[in-house]
């Protein structure tokens, strides 16, 4: 420890607290006035003169901190959200929202009648946007296709009503703004109450649903497209090359739905495009192709759709109608098939007929669907439209007892059984196989015992009071 002299005395300096100015001339200031100070006091002294210096800076540092809060933008407090959970709101708040989307619609509606005022032209643009905003069961909707603009049909023009929030009881489907999306009648049966399951996306499956029967109606090929087409391929050269892709899927265990979008790529492909016939098989496998990198987890290679042609084609001419095709679709490949829309028919039949055997009903649907993809004449049907059929004439051929169509089919196919009339008998006749097709891989593939036989099943003509 070090010491200072001051007046003759002796005052240990501390390391903690070293002499400041202020120390100094107060020890200078005690020496003149021959007053002693001790080290006791001038370590209190010190400690207080620190004291002050800190609170000092405090106040700086305080006024530094104010300044740069005073310059910064203050930042907003967000609102908080009333519910976010879309199964259950506050009826008020219910309302306001459906209120508000209202008042939206009402002034697209005035800006769209001053709008063709101006311009007459601009209002084929808007037939889309019209048609979304109607939620009636009968409304049409041609006006927003691409390819069905030249031919029309009742099916065709038939839309399930817009779904509006669902609640989670039964009891809680009142109607919103005077108008309902579950039907009133007590035969009906949700077939999406239940919520537990998450793979069945029940609180979103009838948008999602009504969002597919919107697409099916776009990029639609024409029914006799290869005639206006074509000039090398026939629809017997199309009918088996569809049946030789039906081994090819079976033989690479692919899914059913890479099948049918295998088949749509090629009709759209042929619609808009002349092919050579010693080409088509070559389309064929490209398309399979596609469709098996859009839907399969391991899709097959280049090299097994090389070889299940016999190597007649070489994997660069793979590629280059690969890449034909999809610059085509614009790489805009998927579209709602009839496996799509088969899924939800198959459910709302399970749903409302426990008492049949569903896995019967299941398999013979999707066989009478399959047998479409043969046919070109089918193509004038909509996806939807021959899946409803298909599940009507299933459930026809398992029970002739009682009507195939009820309350709840009808409310989630929207359509009546008048509606499924041509369809429905077009497709008898391919499972009674009238014409006598030699195309069979589809009925020897459903002849198999895991499909329960379901080709080998047949019935009687469906009588017209039915329709």
């Amino acid at each position: 420890m070090k010491e200072m002299a001051v007046s003759g005395n002796t005052i240990p300096l501390l390391h903690a607290r070293p002499v400041t100015r202020a120390l100094a001339s107060a020890a200078l200031r005690a020496s003149s006035s021959s007053k002693l100070i001790t080290s006791s006091q001038v370590a209190a002294a010190a400690a207080t003169n620190q004291g002050r210096v800190l609170r000092a800076n405090c106040k700086r540092r305080a006024s530094l901190d104010d300044d740069k809060n005073a310059n910064a933008p203050k930042k907003k407090k967000q609102a908080l959200l009333k519910d976010i959970t879309n199964v259950i709101c506050d009826i008020s708040y219910t309302t306001s929202c459906f209120n508000s989307s209202k008042i939206k619609v009402e002034n697209i509606k005035k800006g769209r009648a001053c709008s063709s005022k101006v311009a007459s032209s601009s209002a084929t643009s808007q037939v889309t946007d019209d048609a979304m905003l109607q939620d009636s069961a009968g409304v049409s909707l041609s006006g927003c296709t691409e390819a069905s603009s030249s031919f029309t049909e009742k099916p065709s023009s038939r839309l399930p009503p817009r779904p509006l929030v669902r609640s989670t009881s039964t009891s809680e489907r009142s109607c919103v703004g005077g108008s309902s999306t579950v039907a009133s009648s007590p035969k009906f049966i949700d077939i999406d109450s239940d919520d537990k399951d998450p793979l069945l996306c029940s609180l979103y499956a009838p948008d999602i649903h009504y969002n597919l029967r919107v697409a099916e109606l776009k990029r639609r090929p024409f029914p006799d497209f290869i005639e206006r087409t074509q000039r090398d391929v026939t629809q017997t050269m199309r009918g088996i090359l569809v049946d030789w892709l039906v081994e090819v899927s079976e033989e690479y265990t692919l899914a059913s739905d890479t099948l049918y979008l295998t088949v749509y790529l090629i009709d759209w492909f042929l619609h808009g495009n002349c092919m050579d016939r010693h080409r088509l098989q070559l389309l064929g496998i490209t398309c399979m192709l596609i469709a098996s990198k859009y839907e399969e987890i391991y899709a097959p290679r280049i090299e097994e759709f090389c070889f299940i042609t016999d190597n007649t084609y070489t994997r660069d001419e793979v590629l280059e109608m690969e890449s034909q095709v999809l610059k085509h679709f614009s790489f805009q490949i998927y579209t709602p098939t009839s496996k799509t829309f088969l899924r939800r028919f198959l459910r709302a039949a399970q749903a409302s007929n426990l008492m049949m055997p569903s896995v019967e009903i299941e398999f013979l649907a999707n066989y009478l669907t399959e047998l479409t993809l043969i046919e070109c004449q089918f193509l004038k049907f909509l996806p939807s439209v021959k899946a409803a059929s298909a599940v009507y004439l299933a459930k026809w051929t398992m029970n002739q007892s009682s009507h195939p169509w009820n309350a709840t089919m009808e409310h989630y196919t929207a359509y009546k059984a008048s509606d499924l009339k041509e369809c429905v008998q077009a497709m008898q006749e391919l499972q009674l196989n009238t014409k006598g097709c030699p195309l069979n891989s589809i009925r020897m593939k459903y002849r198999q015992e895991k499909f329960k036989c379901v080709a080998v099943f047949t019935s009687s003509k469906v009588p017209e009071r039915l329709f």
